[in-house]
């Protein structure tokens, strides 16, 4: 019996452990506890790894990539125009049309509540989007 291709793919949360345990320092600790609130935002969200190493999360639709810099790790709304912020969490990429971004540097505190409130947001437009 052959073993199947796709046998030797690594999932993609598995990808993501590994990214976050190459990382080692205080990127890999931001993208696992942002990836936390992610999860209990939308406990039955779908990760992905794309373009050759980005978290993505998905719940009826793209919800946020979750890229690391060197002095960054920036959360990528896919359409976080379209969101209400009330917190003001995005600071980055403000001037699209679509995409709204949050970047979290090192010495940043990360207001849960108002991040899990705006992945739910971005879940639910994605909800009613797909109607």
């Amino acid at each position: 019996m052959k073993k199947s291709e796709t046998s030797n793919v690594e999932s993609p949360s598995r990808l993501i452990d590994a990214r976050i345990e190459e990382l080692g320092d205080w990127r890999g600790k931001t993208l696992s506890h942002v990836r936390a609130l992610i999860k209990q935002a939308i406990p039955e969200v779908v990760e992905e790894w794309k373009w050759r190493g980005v978290p993505v999360w998905y719940h009826n639709g793209m919800i946020c990539t979750g890229e690391t810099y060197k002095s960054a790790v920036k959360l990528t709304f896919a359409k976080g125009a379209s969101l209400k912020d009330p917190s003001g969490l995005f600071n980055s990429s403000l001037d699209g049309n679509t995409r709204r971004a949050i970047d979290i540097h090192e010495d940043d505190s990360i207001d849960e509540e108002a991040l899990k409130a705006l992945i739910g947001a971005a879940a639910a437009l994605n909800s009613s989007s797909a109607r």
